[in-house]
């Protein structure tokens, strides 16, 4: 009888799921405009440049021409506190209007598509990762974004992975300033001391491997940031996985 029940509650759930779709039919993530899945449109997977090849392997910026698993020039010049990182898309084009609205409008039905893209690009940087953690958002431009876009992605993909979340592993006690105009400098003096390891998971990081998350990355200043709070807080090594990357010398 058990068994009758839950064969008809997923038949009604498929039903449901179908029914949705002809009324709703799925928009793009980047131009939400009607597409035929789950995804992006025709126009906008051109206008998405997925890094799929060569990629440093420090940062996960597309390297022309280099095998895997070497660093960049920029990872040479500026050693990474974390281990190994990866990135889905290079942020432009698609990825840059798909990241702006999952930070700024209020997207939070992205999550579960872009957890399971970054899960497939970050595979490796995943394997035998203990805790899954976000970039942390000062708590005044918590209650004025509502969310956490980075744990919005942490959570999924953790769950995707069935790893450990840890939500609120990091606090950012320092408010720090917009960084969109910044040189490289600028972004890592104005992340210097604005981090801590939450108080209540001092035993819980100790030896424990990491992966920091984030939507997209920069220079990496705010990842290093967090890459270091951990490493001091006694994790035995950081890696970092994003959305998107930009992908120019900085």
């Amino acid at each position: 009888m058990g068994q009758l029940l839950r064969a008809t509650a997923q038949k009604g759930k498929v039903l449901l799921h179908h029914i949705g779709r002809g009324i709703y039919p799925p928009l793009c993530l980047s131009c939400s405009g009607e597409t035929d899945s789950a995804g992006l449109c025709a126009k906008c997977w051109t206008e998405t440049q997925f890094i799929t090849g060569h990629k440093c392997d420090c940062c996960g910026t597309p390297l022309l021409g280099d095998p895997d698993d070497v660093p960049c020039d920029n990872c040479i010049r500026y050693p990474p506190v974390w281990s190994q990182g990866r990135a889905v898309a290079v942020y432009s084009g698609g990825a840059r209007r798909i990241s702006l609205a999952l930070k700024h409008g209020d997207r939070l039905d992205m999550g579960p598509t872009l957890a399971r893209w970054m899960v497939t690009a970050g595979a490796d940087v995943m394997d035998g990762i203990d805790i899954v953690a976000p970039v942390p958002l000062h708590w005044t431009r918590m209650l004025k974004r509502r969310y956490n876009q980075a744990a919005e992605l942490s959570k999924h993909i953790a769950k995707v992975g069935e790893i450990t979340h840890v939500p609120d592993l990091l606090t950012r006690f320092k408010r720090t300033s917009m960084q969109m105009d910044m040189t490289r400098d600028e972004r890592f003096e104005n992340q210097r001391e604005a981090l801590k390891m939450t108080n209540r998971f001092t035993e819980l990081i100790q030896g424990k491997r990491i992966l920091m998350v984030d939507d997209v990355m920069t220079t990496g200043a705010t990842l290093s940031a967090c890459a270091q709070a951990c490493i001091s807080g006694g994790a035995a090594h950081v890696n970092v996985l994003v959305f998107a990357r930009v992908a120019r010398g900085l």
